[in-house]
């Protein structure tokens, strides 16, 4: 366990040149199978299940999900019981994500799209408890009020100066603890890497006011770098990641950290943020462990 999670600066002639200072928060080296953002939003949520004396997590997700691999991770290291309810059918082998979820312990239990549209409705859930018993809830991508007050915990571990935080963004729970955690100070940068997402700026405000009762205007989201939708990727950003990896020796994935990265690198170089300037760009993980 790596926590406080260290920063990283980040050495670029480009960034010299324009005097802009930028690290990484490595949140993804606090563990190898629950790493950045899902441990901090797993962390609250955990003990809330152990201050209700509830044996068993139960989650959502698509087949490729990195939240069902981190809550089964998490489960056999806690030892909880963890159920993954799975959008789709089950295929005739499972992909490495489900197999490694039921090797460490998931009940796996696949649904239809149209049942998934409806996994949160009180029948869903009391026919299943009926089945299976009784469970601790955690939503689709882990994002709930716990799980903000997990990701807050990122801003009191940075000890430097700095103007702006960066992260991505998929539900929106990591940039809301963001934002609460710095109560209106410094300005808070989200990249979306979800196309059309409309709602999210609503989605983050609810979050940060259901959390801290509070609004504020430091932050913004950038929707200029999602490549196309989730986990749409091309060879523009491929190439970015390999060579980031080269250079600073920081693993990045494509769904999320790789088009932050490359939109930060991208306004800097476009000029679009303004210098001298301090930045720091969480790594919220997302990465499998190097077998």
């Amino acid at each position: 366990m790596t926590l406080p999670s260290p920063l990283q600066k980040i050495e670029e002639t480009f960034l010299k040149k324009r005097d802009i200072h930028l690290f990484i928060k490595r949140d993804d080296l606090i563990n190898s199978y629950v790493s950045g953002n899902k441990w901090r939003k797993l962390k609250y949520n955990i003990k809330e299940a152990k201050r209700l004396h509830q044996h068993t997590l139960l989650t959502f997700g698509g087949a490729h999900s990195n939240h069902i691999f981190s809550v089964a991770a998490a489960g056999k290291m806690f030892g909880y019981n963890t159920i993954g309810i799975i959008r789709g059918e089950r295929n005739a082998s499972l992909n490495d994500t489900l197999k490694f979820a039921q090797d460490s312990g998931m009940n796996l239990r696949f649904i239809s799209r149209e049942q998934y549209r409806l996994k949160e409705a009180g029948n869903f859930l009391a026919e299943l408890k009926n089945k299976v018993g009784d469970f601790y809830v955690l939503p689709e991508g882990g994002t709930n009020l716990l799980a903000v007050k997990g990701c807050e915990e990122i801003i009191s571990e940075i000890d430097i100066g700095y103007d702006l935080i960066c992260c991505p963004c998929g539900t929106g729970g990591t940039l809301a603890g963001l934002i609460t955690g710095l109560q209106g100070k410094e300005k808070v940068l989200g990249f979306s890497v979800l196309k059309g997402m409309v709602n999210l700026e609503n989605s983050i405000e609810e979050l940060v006011f259901d959390t801290c009762k509070q609004k504020f205007d430091n932050w913004s989201v950038n929707h200029n770098y999602h490549f196309g939708g989730y986990a749409k990727t091309n060879q523009t950003l491929i190439s970015f990641i390999e060579n980031f990896r080269l250079n600073h020796n920081v693993r990045l994935d494509p769904v999320y950290t790789g088009k932050m990265m490359y939109g930060i690198y991208d306004l800097i170089k476009k000029n679009s943020l303004p210098a001298p300037l301090t930045i720091i760009a969480v790594h919220t993980g997302g990465l499998r462990p190097l077998i």
